[in-house]
């Protein structure tokens, strides 16, 4: 982070180059790394317990709006900013921070389980959280708002096409030729190295000296850092337990870090998009950002 950083002030990563990185590891490298993580660490047996797994990210995610929601109204978030702090609130970076972050915590067998959380995160942000978005467009009347359509694109982007290619591949019980093994492998291991090379530029491309901590600010990262993990953390060790749900400790740890990644990198997009509040935007994921440095050892200190 730290090289990319330095690096893009320097000059010497064109403008063009954060995206073309993200390209490269959304398109390429990540899905590559997925089919040869679940070919690794799955079985047609475990395939079933898998998807079982799905439940807790999913009532964490419910409930993380529903208080998001019930938060907008007390502190009164204003018209271009609700959409944001909702989703900055219910959705993470599970891309550029939690899959590198994961592997480097816990490695390649905690991927079964980070695909989990990512399933439910995708579809939550493409389904729910672009709406919210776009429905707090200040630009709009009331009766004008434009009807939401699901973007069905968005909720197959490649990693996620690439962990279903990875399933029915799986599935057939053929085994993966050598040379395709090892050519996934090497493209694979881009991902992390690249990922933190691409936040690192995005840190200086928002001008950290710009970054300015309002009350929705802090409660969006309250929200983020303390309520998304404190709600993850129940789930897993009182509500799983006592419902007689067997949850692996390496599953739960994936799901109680993932639940504390930062705000995804995409909302200053999303809220320019929406007419929203843009610098709102960029706060919060800079922020958050930031901070996950500190938040995440907290995580692994309460987990261990």
């Amino acid at each position: 982070m730290l090289l990319g950083y330095i690096l893009r002030l320097k000059g010497w990563f064109a403008d063009t180059f954060a995206g073309n990185i993200s390209k490269l590891i959304t398109q390429i490298a990540l899905p590559a790394s997925i089919f040869i993580s679940v070919q690794n660490n799955l079985t047609r047996g475990s395939l079933l317990n898998l998807f079982e797994n799905l439940l807790l990210p999913f009532i964490g995610v419910v409930i993380s709006y529903i208080i998001a929601f019930v938060l907008v109204k007390i502190i009164k978030v204003p018209v271009g900013r609700r959409g944001i702090f909702i989703n900055t609130i219910a959705n993470a970076n599970t891309i550029f921070i939690g899959m590198p972050l994961n592997v480097a915590l816990f490695g390649n067998k905690a991927m079964p389980y980070f695909l989990v959380y990512y399933i439910i995160n995708t579809i939550s942000t493409w389904a729910f959280g672009v709406f919210l978005i776009k429905n707090d467009d200040p630009t709009l009347i009331a009766k004008e708002k434009k009807k939401h359509k699901i973007e069905w694109k968005k909720l197959l982007p490649m990693p996620l096409v690439g962990f279903l290619v990875a399933i029915i591949w799986l599935l057939t019980g053929l085994k993966l030729p050598t040379f395709a093994s090892q050519t996934f492998t090497y493209i694979g291991n881009l991902v992390t190295p690249l990922s933190l090379v691409y936040i690192g530029i995005v840190l200086a491309d928002s001008g950290i000296k710009n970054v300015r901590v309002d009350k929705d600010s802090a409660f969006a990262l309250i929200g983020r850092f303390v309520i998304a993990p404190a709600i993850m953390i129940l789930l897993v060790r009182l509500v799983a337990p006592s419902v007689g749900l067997d949850v692996p400790k390496l599953m739960g740890e994936t799901f109680i870090v993932q639940s504390g990644t930062p705000a995804l990198a995409v909302l200053p997009v999303l809220a320019d998009e929406a007419h929203g509040d843009v610098d709102y935007a960029t706060n919060v994921v800079v922020l958050s950002t930031i901070l996950f440095i500190v938040v995440v050892p907290i995580l692994m200190m309460i987990t261990a």
